[in-house]
């Protein structure tokens, strides 16, 4: 009988045969939003969108601090959070004091080893027409929507370069906008909120550009209106439903769980080449107009 010679698989390269390199190409595409061990700080997170966010980064591994204005809401959620198997703490924040988010930062980093998402889902509007503008409103919605952006993003910041520096690479920021970083609004008083985000758009980019030797992305995503308690005065008025539905090209407001998919995304290591970007979740509203 003729002598059997084993089969030898091709090799790679570096001497790897193609079914391990394939194997490797396998996991790191399973990978792809894996967020097991990662910290994420939501902030804003027992709001509407901020809860369903926080959720889905906890499903995905990550480890949650929530924090906000209401000390006991974000410790209900974190509870909740827990419940359901997963590492959460809650803990206060208010928008308006820069050293009370530094301390909440630095809170999370010291409980956890360290932050590697932030997920800025804080903001507010004061609707106000043009001619009635006050400099109360005005000066509060750029506080709460543009200031603490820019310096939970410092705070945030700080931890991770400090990491980075010490040969871990990487994080992620992610700052929730609107379609109005874009658009104007018409017949509304949308002066102090546009502005606000439209300014968080530019923020986005320079942070961008500034982190990016690091390692770090910061990126941004703008839904329409989304199906949220905030929506709801909109949504249950048979007038303004059928004027906001018919404006969007695929016919239908968000549902959270659009919103949380892009931040899933942004989060993840399937955006590691992404950054200064914003992703308009939005149906089609500011390809159209």
């Amino acid at each position: 009988m003729d002598e059997i010679t084993p089969r030898t698989l091709p090799s790679t390269s570096s001497g790897r045969s193609e079914i391990q390199a394939q194997d490797d190409r396998v996991r790191e595409l399973a990978g792809l939003f894996d967020l097991h061990g990662k910290v994420a700080c939501v902030t804003g997170g027992y709001g509407g969108l901020g809860e369903a966010i926080a959720w889905g980064l906890a499903q995905r591994g990550a480890r949650i601090a929530v924090a906000g204005r209401s000390a006991d809401k974000a410790a209900a959620l974190a509870r909740s959070l827990e419940d359901a198997g997963h590492d959460a703490i809650g803990l206060a924040m208010d928008a308006h004091d820069v050293a009370g988010i530094r301390a909440s930062v630095d809170a999370v980093a010291k409980h956890f080893g360290g932050i590697d998402i932030l997920m800025n889902c804080v903001g507010i509007q004061r609707e106000e027409t043009l001619l009635e503008v006050t400099e109360e409103a005005w000066d509060d919605v750029i506080a709460v929507n543009l200031k603490a952006a820019m310096f939970q993003a410092q705070a945030v910041a700080q931890h991770q370069v400090r990491a980075a520096e010490q040969g871990r690479r990487g994080g992620k920021q992610v700052h929730l906008l609107s379609v109005r970083s874009q658009l104007g609004l018409r017949a509304r008083g949308y002066s102090a909120y546009c502005s606000s985000k439209g300014g968080l758009a530019m923020l986005i980019k320079q942070h961008a550009m500034e982190l990016a030797p690091h390692g770090i992305t910061v990126n941004g995503i703008a839904p329409t209106v989304v199906r949220t308690e905030m929506a709801r005065h909109w949504l249950e008025n048979p007038t303004t439903r059928a004027q906001i539905t018919e404006r969007i090209p695929l016919g239908r407001v968000a549902e959270p769980r659009d919103v949380v998919g892009a931040a899933l995304f942004l989060c993840a290591p399937a955006s590691d080449f992404v950054t200064g970007q914003v992703v308009y979740v939005d149906g089609g509203v500011t390809a159209s107009q």
